[in-house]
């Protein structure tokens, strides 16, 4: 069935009268026809979308008819410009590609509608607008979820001069991303706008050009009218534009300011398109359930493309049966590709589909792990700062940031110093907002730099979480490793503190960083290993772009002594050492009971097994120091080495690490004893009842007493 708006294009421009006009100042007619022609061919991929669904061969319906006008915007920039798009950007996607040459776009699109293997940038996991030759980004269906990645490309084009590392983008890059009206409203969105005004108010150069299509509606909610501007458009340090999207020399003239504007003075600019949406959300939304059928035909006057069309025939380009027949052309060429690349194969197994996760994990577990070597008598956070330290020193490229690293070295001192050695260019204070933090990470990690970013608390990363699971982790996946954003981010957290406590600073819960696939999470305890895993992370990132989470306990940072007052035994001892992403850590060789543990539980495991052991039970504790990918082989191994499993899992009951650790030896058909203990199912409070919900050294001694007394029961 024909859309109707294919119907209303084709009569309206057969009945148009030409009104004698000009195409515009600075729109020639070989650009207005260059323009046009990204128009044609975007409204004739959302056709073929439609049409492909319907054969049952396509896969992806949310279409950009109405938003045909970021065309100009892709022509206002260069195809060396980073940008990061949202799903309504096919005009600008076929523009840029017909800038920078050797692509054939519309045949990209419709890989990606079909998800068929040779697509060139997911090989048939998204539909995405991406390629690595044209410095387009892929995002998925994100709701503003990108823009705070783009406040970090646009941060590190300057930050990667200045340091004088190599960056995929030139010196006088823009960076550009879109995004919708209803997405404005985002706290990312915000966020980032927020940030990149902060950073260019304090004179870092932030060349980034927000461009907001505005259709007036999210799904079936409305945009109150006006709500764009009266939000933009007086905002200090935004620079505004705006443009009538159904008019393409006014959107040209716009988008070419807005662009030189940014070029020109490394500033953030606002760029309004007012556009309409067309066709729906997607094929599969019933527009007539939320809007009467004249508030859908009344927006086909404003169709851009029919906008342009009338342009190129009252300026005397073209006559109303030219455009015609380029439009039917267009629909040809675009169909009858459709057709062939309908037959192309897609992903066959999990194997084809996981593969560039699978590529990243066997890449890590291969990574040579470099040798740390510290300080006798170095403390947790010491030895992070050490290790810091040298990350810096053998990565120019690496950059330390978060809240309050700089100057003042972390509220716990861990990364003080860093900033006089390295200096400010390198070790940075950033806004109060993990969503930008993880952002700035992002972005900076694509534009050629090793960001270390710092989440002052565990409970703070899970308002920013996306940014790890939706952005970061995803990259390679949808670019098929064509893009990375290699990254380490550490997070304070877990309980135990004294004498500072609540839930904002005693958080226990890892649940959402450990279904992520692809990253890895780290979680060291001892001083030597805390600096051999950031050491490999650093490693694993710039190698093989990994995504690298490295939870710190709280709580042992400063930690001195292990079994008795004094005895130091929780230093580093002076020795070199290192870590295998994938590998525990084993202390002891008892065969009367294994113990799996990490973070806390280490050192209360360990004095633990040292009580045991004078009543003559043998221990042995594996420190998994690795949450994802879990040390299997090494659980494994010692678990059937007593056949006696004691898991000692500080967090909680549900969704905490020991249902993976019992889970594995479960799958590998492990038949020896288990028992877990935990935290409990709780947040935690202030002051000492928070000993009423976390795990103790007593309860984890009673269970290893209990789990042993058992096995030699039925011994």
């Amino acid at each position: 069935m024909a859309e109707p708006i294919d119907e209303h294009f084709l009569t309206t421009i057969s009945a148009a009268v030409p009104e004698p006009r000009a195409l515009g100042a600075g729109l020639t007619p070989a650009r207005a026809l260059e323009l046009f022609d990204a128009q044609l061919g975007s409204r004739h991929l959302d056709l073929a979308a439609r049409w492909l669904r319907a054969q049952g061969r396509g896969f992806y319906t949310i279409g950009s008819s109405g938003h045909e006008s970021n065309a100009a915007v892709a022509g206002a920039l260069r195809a060396t410009d980073p940008a990061l798009l949202h799903y309504r950007s096919g005009a600008f996607f076929l523009e840029r590609a017909r800038q920078g040459g050797g692509s054939d776009p519309i045949r990209d699109v419709l890989l990606g509608l079909v998800a068929a293997t040779p697509d060139p940038i997911s090989g048939g996991r998204h539909k995405v607008f991406g390629r690595a030759d044209l410095a387009v980004i892929p995002q998925t269906s994100t709701i503003a979820s990108h823009l705070p990645r783009a406040v970090g490309v646009a941060f590190s084009i300057a930050r990667a001069r200045k340091l004088g590392v190599e960056s995929p983008w030139p010196a006088d890059a823009v960076t550009v991303c879109s995004f919708g009206d209803a997405s404005a409203n985002h706290s990312t969105a915000l966020g980032a706008v927020n940030t990149a005004v902060h950073a260019a108010y304090q004179g870092v150069p932030m060349p980034l050009l927000f461009v907001c299509e505005d259709n007036g509606i999210g799904i079936s909610v409305r945009t109150p009218s006006g709500w764009i501007a009266s939000n933009f458009a007086e905002r200090g340090g935004l620079k505004y534009f705006h443009a009538d999207g159904g008019d393409l020399a006014a959107a040209c003239g716009a988008s070419i300011a807005a662009a030189n504007w940014v070029r020109m003075h490394r500033r953030p600019a606002f760029l309004h398109l007012e556009t309409v949406r067309l066709m729906g959300h997607a094929g599969s939304d019933v527009e007539s359930s939320y809007r009467t059928a004249r508030e859908v035909t009344a927006d086909f006057a404003r169709d851009p493309v029919l906008g342009s069309a009338r342009l190129l025939v009252d300026a005397g380009v073209l006559s109303a049966g030219d455009v015609i027949e380029l439009y039917e052309a267009k629909r040809t060429e675009v169909l009858s590709a459709a057709r062939e690349i309908a037959e192309l194969p897609q992903l066959t197994d999990a194997a084809a589909v996981m593969e560039p996760l699978r590529e990243v994990e066997c890449a890590l577990r291969q990574t040579s792990p470099p040798v740390v070597e510290l300080a006798e008598g170095s403390t947790l956070a010491q030895a992070i700062n050490a290790a810091l330290q040298q990350i810096l020193d053998k990565y120019p490229q690496s950059v330390v940031f978060g809240e309050d690293v700089a100057r003042k070295g972390g509220v716990y001192g861990v990364t003080r110093g860093l900033q006089s050695k390295a200096g400010t260019a390198r070790v940075f204070d950033t806004v109060l907002d993990e969503q930008s933090i993880l952002g700035l990470a992002t972005g900076a990690g694509v534009s050629g730099l090793l960001p270390i970013a710092e989440i002052q608390y565990l409970a703070y990363l899970h308002n920013a979480a996306d940014q790890i699971r939706g952005e970061a982790s995803t990259l390679q996946f949808f670019s098929n490793r064509q893009y990375r954003n290699p990254m380490v981010v550490r997070i304070a957290g877990y309980g135990y503190q004294k004498g500072f406590g609540g839930h904002f600073h005693n958080d226990n819960a890892v649940a959402a960083l450990r279904d992520i696939p692809g990253i890895v999470v780290a979680s060291p305890s001892r001083p030597e290993d805390a600096a051999a895993v950031l050491l490999v992370c650093a490693d694993a990132a710039v190698h093989h772009g990994a995504v690298c989470i490295v939870m710190e306990p709280i709580a042992l940072y400063h930690t001195r002594d292990l079994y008795e007052d004094g005895d130091g035994g929780w230093l580093s001892d002076g020795g070199s050492g290192s870590a295998q992403i994938g590998r525990a850590r084993i202390h002891g060789d008892g065969a009367d009971l294994t113990i799996v543990t990490f973070g806390n539980g280490v050192r209360m495991s360990m004095r633990v097994a040292h009580r045991l052991e004078e009543r003559g039970i043998g221990v042995r504790v594996v420190d998994l120091l690795w949450l994802a990918p879990l040390p299997v082989d090494d659980i494994l191994t010692h678990a059937r080495a007593t056949g006696n499993v004691l898991v000692v899992d500080e967090t909680r009951r549900s969704g905490g690490v020991s249902e993976g650790v019992i889970t594995a030896l479960v799958d590998a058909g492990y038949d020896g004893s288990i028992a877990r203990v935990t935290s409990e199912d709780s947040f935690i409070p202030l002051g000492d009842a928070a000993l009423h919900v976390l795990l103790s050294e007593q309860t984890v001694l009673d269970a290893a007493l209990g789990s042993v007394g058992s096995r030699r029961a039925t011994d």
